[in-house]
């Protein structure tokens, strides 16, 4: 069984950086694509970043390229998502996601999800 369990969450201030982790388990974690949303109270989950399990494909979401930057450790099953020069616009729970697909940016083709964690960002 998948697992996916993200931490790294917490408070910040405008400008400032954080960095989640997802750690994975359940199956061979270099085999699949991974992804970042987020989901702001009262909005629908966004895409946030993906990667391709050999990390040779990555993709940003409009909204945080240039300071958000996904990557991943295949040796320790963990996804990144470096969170640098943040906006109170981040302000959501972001969660992990892994697919049985290639790589993509489209919330249904996930299957595997975590719990989520909290970013809050202060102006």
């Amino acid at each position: 069984q998948v697992q996916l369990v993200e931490s790294g969450g917490g408070l910040v201030q405008a400008g400032g950086s954080l960095r989640l982790s997802c750690a994975a388990s359940g199956r061979t974690f270099s085999g699949y694509a991974m992804a970042w949303f987020r989901q702001a109270p009262g909005k629908e989950r966004e895409f946030v970043a993906a990667i391709s399990g050999s990390a040779d494909y990555t993709y940003h979401a409009d909204s945080v390229k240039g300071r958000f930057t996904i990557s991943r450790d295949n040796a320790k099953n963990t996804v990144y998502l470096q969170m640098n020069s943040l906006k109170p616009e981040d302000t959501a729970v972001y969660y992990c996601a892994s697919t049985d697909r290639s790589i993509t940016t489209m919330t249904g083709r996930y299957a595997y999800w975590g719990q989520g964690t909290q970013v809050t960002v202060s102006s």
